[in-house]
């Protein structure tokens, strides 16, 4: 892993790299349910802001050869869209009325 966390630009986000930018799905998954809904507020809070600057900057690079530092950035981002219901809709880490339903991830898709 490289000595730079976010690309320069995004390093005011980056007290959020080491619990958020989560490589699976799963890993995000899990870090949500393992939140508060006033922790998950504070993530969205910091990254929403900022998703339609990260979007562009990162619409410059190859997806298929990321740099370590937009890797993270983009992990970032996905963390976002898995928070975003919970904070927007639901108002709580879990879907509501689904008891103890767990969600397990077989296969990532190939981004």
């Amino acid at each position: 892993m490289s000595t730079t966390t976010l690309p320069g630009a995004f390093r005011d986000l980056e007290p959020h790299v080491a619990e958020w930018a989560r490589p699976t799905r799963q890993e995000r998954y899990d870090m949500r349910v393992s939140k508060n809904i006033e922790e998950l507020e504070q993530f969205y809070d910091a990254i929403a802001p900022r998703a339609e600057e990260a979007i562009d900057y990162l619409n410059g690079f190859d997806f298929d050869d990321l740099p370590d530092a937009e890797t993270r950035l983009l992990q970032l981002l996905y963390s976002l869209i898995m928070v975003s219901y919970p904070v927007n809709i639901f108002r709580q880490p879990r879907i509501p009325d689904s008891g103890a339903a767990f969600f397990d991830t077989t296969a990532e898709p190939a981004v």
